[in-house]
């Protein structure tokens, strides 16, 4: 359930990140992240 949760999470990120939503309310910072965050949840789920 977690791993399907966190891909979601991941999914709406990036379509925010190449639409530029992030880039307009300056939340960037979510992509690198989702970055730091895949191999743990990778590994760990």
């Amino acid at each position: 359930m977690l791993f399907i949760l966190y891909y979601i999470v991941a999914i709406v990120i990036l379509v925010m990140h190449f639409t530029g939503t992030l880039a307009r309310y300056n939340i960037e910072w979510l992509v690198l992240v989702l970055a730091v965050t895949v191999f743990p949840a990778v590994i760990y789920l």
